[in-house]
């Protein structure tokens, strides 16, 4: 199987532009462009990994999401970096072709393939309420599992349950993790998750031939391991106790935070507010609206969207937002009247101090 340095050579890509490309792939794994030199390596000698890609319930956001990365490329992932051997949605062939060349990658690269699952399995009524080639989802997802050398699971579908999973679930739809039980899987949460985070996942297992550091609930870190609260643009104003009180209010339109209107940004551990969305444009909280946390586990289960969220502490003190914004008001306060009691007591010692001999007599 080509490299994908050879595949790229092949498509008239100069060398130059190969290695722009692994510069700009260090960028947006946040990686030092020391690594640059170790990616170009990478990408130069390992051959593209088959990476088999199953749909069980789902609405297929993930795969929409994904196609639209742009650092890097879908394409370039999908054409060049990997080889995707079988993806029911975007696939050319159907029926037995298609499930011939599932079976055939699954025993030409046995123990080399990647398996990526976008969705979940029904358990309930022996997986009957998603059929796939004649059998429940489950049984194929457990044929393919196996044997791949890893599971990445996208979505928060088949990271966590998602809407499927949400009470009363009666088709007992249930995340990845709980069927497939002896394989490293990596988690991707998100409705849908962020395009670039899709590819970067990727990418990072691509060029150094080993899953990304998790963090204990089994997401990369890279991508996870701070709140959106945490690099939110508008969190300036959550510390200074200035909230969006009601849609459109004065607030609102000078974007003021969005925590007492169900933002649950200070309890959602994702990228959004780093890497954002189409390109880098914006992202939910940017446009106006309040995070939905569709990254957390049982998010629909957790009340309305607008819910405020309570006990939100900051800093590590034991405050919630409202006693923050009121401590900052009092701090603040205060520090303006310290200033002006100083103020005023320098003017008085000034006025009585004695002139020196360099002063000359006031008349």
């Amino acid at each position: 199987m080509e490299t994908f340095y050879e595949v790229m050579r092949r498509k008239g890509i100069s060398r130059r532009s190969f290695l722009k490309y692994c510069s700009l792939t260090a960028t947006s794994l946040g990686l030092a462009p020391s690594f640059v030199p170790q990616i170009a390596h990478a990408m130069e000698n390992k051959p593209r990994t088959p990476v088999l890609w199953l749909h069980g319930l789902e609405c297929t956001c993930c795969t929409e999401s994904f196609i639209r990365s742009a650092h890097p490329l879908a394409k370039d992932v999908v054409l060049s970096m990997i080889s995707l051997d079988y993806d029911d949605t975007l696939m050319a062939a159907a029926g037995h072709q298609a499930e011939a060349i599932l079976e055939e990658i699954m025993t030409k690269y046995k123990g080399q393939y990647i398996l990526a699952v976008e969705g979940n399995p029904p358990l309930n009524e022996d997986g009957m309420f998603c059929i796939q080639s004649g059998k429940p989802f489950v049984e194929k997802l457990k044929h393919v599992a196996k044997d791949a050398k890893a599971i990445i699971a996208w979505g928060s579908c088949a990271s966590w349950g998602c809407v499927q999973a949400a009470k009363p679930n009666p088709t007992q739809a249930t995340p990845i993790h709980k069927v497939i039980t002896d394989k490293p899987i990596i988690k991707v949460p998100g409705c849908p998750p962020i395009p670039e985070v899709m590819t970067g996942v990727i990418t990072y297992m691509l060029t150094f031939d080993r899953i990304p550091e998790l963090d204990r609930q089994g997401r990369p870190k890279m991508f996870y391991s701070q709140r959106i609260h945490d690099k939110c643009y508008r969190r300036p104003h959550f510390d200074a106790g200035q909230f969006v009180e009601a849609w459109d209010d004065e607030s609102a339109r000078k974007g003021y935070c969005l925590y007492k209107v169900g933002c649950k940004g200070p309890t959602t551990y994702n990228a959004c507010s780093t890497v954002m969305w189409n390109e880098g444009t914006s992202f939910p909280i940017k446009a106006g609206h309040g995070c939905i946390g569709c990254s957390e586990d049982g998010f629909w289960d957790k009340g309305s969207f607008y819910d405020r969220l309570t006990n939100v502490h900051a800093f590590g003190i034991e405050a919630n937002a409202d006693q923050i914004g009121g401590a900052a008001a009092t701090v603040v306060g205060a520090a303006v009247a310290a200033h002006a009691a100083i103020s005023v007591a320098k003017r008085a010692r000034d006025t009585r101090k004695p002139a020196t001999s360099d002063t000359p007599p006031r008349h």
